[in-house]
């Protein structure tokens, strides 16, 4: 039997049990996860059915946690509803809560049933939500190449994708989570941007204000570029593209000099760091991605600074 997990501001009906949460995220909490167990407890939900989840990437990871912690595992699809889903978030089996102001903190890797792509979704999505897709899009095409990279790029300008743009990322995605389910090492490359990124998030959420995940990965990849730049010797190029683009459509997010201590102390806490070691998804050209880059506590003030001063 199939249930579904939706996203409160999703109007569409299903024939199943269906249990509405308010998606975004503050909804990724243990509080939350117990109202999915609590559901799927009052209607005998065992292990062989399916939790089906709708909306964006909160509501999946959400879903997929509790899914996947439910009597030990039970499967569970996905049908996304924003670019930031479509892109990522549905794709690897990744689920995660935020627990103690810790973004994904808490979290397993389940294998996902079934995922129903509908691009028609888009077609209402706010402008703030493409953005926010976009930046993991973009992500994406500099990890695979120059194409895709500058396919990106069209479409945050034009401010519309195609479906076709949308399954090539996808694809890119797939095929590095095909060969590193568990991120043991090139799987690792998604995390470009994510480092400085996870940290804005972090920081947002325990100062109770709103930070889309997008707009903190293009904070993020544009620090991560500034270290590429000196530490890599990634063409400058590249670097003030990416800054140009990030002013020009995200804009300031409204941290300061004064939060880089706060910072720093949250990026200790990633779960990609080895031995106290910081550690960066690096570029040493597009499509040229390094894993495992460590960067001194000087260095990453000094990417902070740069990106701050914008």
């Amino acid at each position: 039997m199939t249930f579904v997990l939706q996203d409160r501001c999703i109007r569409r009906k299903w024939p199943y049990p269906t249990l509405k949460i308010k998606g975004g995220a503050g909804c990724k909490t243990l509080r939350n996860a117990e109202k999915v167990w609590a559901f799927l407890m009052r209607h005998e939900a065992t292990r062989r059915d399916m939790l089906l989840c709708v909306g964006g990437g909160s509501i999946s990871d959400l879903g997929g946690f509790a899914a996947s912690t439910y009597k030990r595992g039970m499967r569970f699809g996905i049908v996304p509803t924003t670019l930031l889903s479509m892109a990522d978030a549905s794709i690897g089996g990744k689920t995660g809560i935020d627990w103690k102001g810790y973004k994904n903190s808490v979290g397993t890797f389940h294998k996902l049933a079934k995922t129903i792509i509908d691009m028609s979704y888009l077609q209402t999505l706010p402008q703030r939500e493409f953005l926010s897709g976009m930046a993991e899009v973009i992500k994406t095409g500099m990890l695979s190449g120059k194409e895709d990279y500058y396919a990106a790029l069209r479409a945050l300008e034009d401010g519309a994708i195609s479906e076709v743009l949308v399954l090539r990322i996808r694809a890119i995605k797939e095929s590095i989570v095909r060969r590193d389910p568990k991120e043991k090492n090139i799987r690792k490359w998604l995390n470009l941007g994510h480092t400085v990124g996870h940290a804005l998030e972090e920081l947002a959420l325990q100062q109770g204000r709103d930070l889309p995940h997008g707009y903190a990965v293009m904070q993020g990849l544009v620090a991560a570029l500034y270290l590429s730049v000196v530490k890599r010797g990634l063409d400058r190029e590249v670097l003030r593209v990416m800054t140009h683009l990030m002013i020009e459509h995200y804009g300031k997010i409204g941290f300061t000099c004064r939060d880089y201590d706060k910072l720093i102390a949250l990026m200790r806490q990633d779960k990609k760091n080895v031995g106290g070691e910081i550690r960066f998804v690096l570029l040493r050209a597009i499509g040229e991605p390094e894993y495992d880059c460590t960067a001194s506590e000087e260095e990453i003030r000094e990417a902070m600074e740069y990106l701050f001063s914008l």
